[in-house]
């Protein structure tokens, strides 16, 4: 009974030891949202790994990328996200592009950045 009572012991130690996961405060989860959503939504079309993307197989990449890191408790802000998961393959290193009908191509940290300021700009529904 004693070795049981110690495993038992044991087994709670650990678990207070092992952190608890922390989802992104409210605002920045709201914010990633967005703008995985407005990737989606925008008809351009996304390069990774030197092929293209159309927006909504970028919008599923994104959102897996984000699920990744908030499993890791790594991302408390929407620039977070767009630096650790929206900017460039974690695999290659090599910037991830993003082209829109009638525009050249820009890096996606620059496009991500651009619709993040638009995002805090717009009245809050």
């Amino acid at each position: 009974m004693n070795r049981l009572l110690c495993l038992a012991a044991n087994v709670v130690l650990a678990a207070a030891a092992v952190p608890a996961l922390a989802a992104p405060p409210a605002q920045a989860q709201r914010e990633i949202d967005r703008l995985i959503t407005a990737l989606g939504q925008s008809g351009c079309q996304f390069q990774r790994n030197g092929s293209w993307y159309d927006a909504s197989a970028a919008q599923a990449h994104l959102r897996k990328k984000y699920d990744w890191l908030v499993k890791r408790d790594m991302v408390a802000s929407a620039e977070q996200f767009i630096e650790r998961a929206g900017s460039q393959s974690s695999i290659s290193g090599k910037p991830y592009q993003v082209r829109c009908a009638g525009r050249p191509a820009v890096t996606s940290a620059s496009w991500l950045n651009a619709r993040l300021a638009e995002i805090r700009r717009a009245p809050t529904p």
